[in-house]
């Protein structure tokens, strides 16, 4: 039987997550180590250290799916699964205009 080629040593490993730990960049790490971003983001990750990249609209906001919109007006409005469906071809921006109205207005 042949042995396991091992894909990264101790050493590196310790370093990566070292360097990770002080701010040091994936592309960065992958780029001194010889190997791919996407092998060091895994690396890091089965060692527990990754973190993922949050994302932000262009106002700094967290991301809202455009299908949490429509299920949030449709919870509004009591409406059927496929009334909600047919909400989400509607524009991003205007679901959550309609949300926010919705949100503003005053039980009759």
């Amino acid at each position: 039987m042949t042995a396991k080629a091992v894909n990264y040593t101790a050493e590196q490993t310790s370093a990566m997550v070292a360097d990770y730990e002080n701010g040091v960049t994936v592309e960065q790490i992958a780029q001194k180590l010889g190997k791919s971003v996407r092998s060091v983001v895994a690396k890091l990750s089965r060692e527990k250290v990754y973190v993922a990249k949050t994302y932000t609209t262009k106002t700094g906001e967290a991301v809202v799916k455009k299908d949490a919109v429509a299920d949030a007006i449709g919870s509004v409005l009591n409406m059927t699964e496929s009334e909600i469906e047919s909400l989400t071809k509607a524009n991003k921006t205007a679901l959550a205009k309609i949300f926010a109205a919705l949100a503003n207005s005053k039980p009759v």
